[in-house]
């Protein structure tokens, strides 16, 4: 049933700030890109989850075709094919309406690449079957490394309070459900309190401050990116850790590198440190099963 899994919710807001941003921005984003972006990010996900179901799963059989004792005859499983095994398109249209929000391009090729990257990143890069680099952010920059008209406006939400109010008050109660709060205050508190000391440094008026924080593509990030519950540290310190780190190279990519897109190269960086820092405090892994059954819960509580 819609809404029972929070990242139902994810979609639909990242949905509403598509159209709100095409809707009163003016952005010059194609409708057909969104489409293949979209179609690309799903069709990827669904024959790289049957081929990581079904492959191992062949290997033992051909193994098996070598057994002489009849109770290693080789039977494929074939519910290893059922749709309602994997439910992870969610996941896949999250990365998919992420790139159409934050990334550009001019020909179908770019998000093509951009969407079959992001998504094989999931099960390419994987220790203890865990996935630590960001999907949307990974297609990002695979986009940016590998294609030629690929590119990314930090600048496109403007400076208007209401978009904040909104990206905080959508973000928000998704990250109040998946408790990964803690995430989003580290960075955008270390992000902050770096840009102070320099605004002090420096003897900048406060609106020059101000001015560098107010960026609607920074709150997404913030809110939406560097909170992926799958790929982040699984401990709380080591999310404060890890969130912070983000934080600092990011201030220096911008600031003493001029990067604009500094918060994208940061995340991609530091992606493998996650690798590290789980080794360090051990925690239980979140599992989006566990969090739909004590959502489900709650909302017949409600009811």
């Amino acid at each position: 049933m819609l809404l029972k899994d929070i990242r139902d919710y994810q979609i639909l807001f990242l949905s509403l700030f598509l159209v709100l941003g095409i809707g009163t921005r003016d952005w010059t984003l194609r409708p057909d890109l969104i489409l293949v972006a979209i179609a690309t990010c799903l069709l990827t996900q669904w024959v790289a989850e049957r081929a990581a179901s079904i492959w191992p799963h062949l290997k033992v059989n051909i193994q098996n075709l070598f057994a002489q004792s009849e109770n290693h005859s080789p039977k494929l499983n074939l519910d290893l094919l059922n749709p309602q095994k994997h439910n992870s398109l969610r996941s896949a249209a999250i990365t998919a309406l992420s790139l159409c929000l934050l990334l550009r391009a001019e020909h179908y090729t770019t998000m093509i690449v951009a969407g079959i990257l992001a998504i094989s990143s999931k099960f390419i890069f994987q220790i203890g079957h865990k996935h630590f680099f960001n999907p949307a952010n990974f297609g990002i920059i695979a986009a940016l490394i590998f294609t030629k008209d690929a590119w990314v406006s930090p600048g496109q939400w403007g400076e208007d309070w209401w978009y904040a109010l909104l990206f905080v008050g959508g973000g928000g109660m998704i990250l109040k459900r998946i408790g990964r709060w803690d995430t989003t205050a580290a960075f955008l508190g270390s992000y902050a309190l770096l840009e102070a000391i320099r605004n002090i440094w420096l003897g900048s008026t406060w609106d020059v401050y101000f001015h560098r924080l107010m960026s609607g593509s920074l709150l997404l990030f913030a809110l939406f990116m560097i909170t992926d519950p799958r790929s982040i540290p699984n401990a709380k310190i080591s999310r404060l850790i890890w969130a912070a780190s983000i934080a600092l190279l990011t201030f220096i990519l911008r600031n003493y590198f001029f990067v604009s897109t500094a918060v994208f190269w940061a995340l991609f960086a530091l992606a493998p440190l996650t690798i590290l820092l789980d080794y360090l405090w051990t925690a239980p892994r979140f599992k989006w099963s566990l969090f739909r059954s004590q959502l489900s819960l709650d909302l017949s509580r409600l009811g």
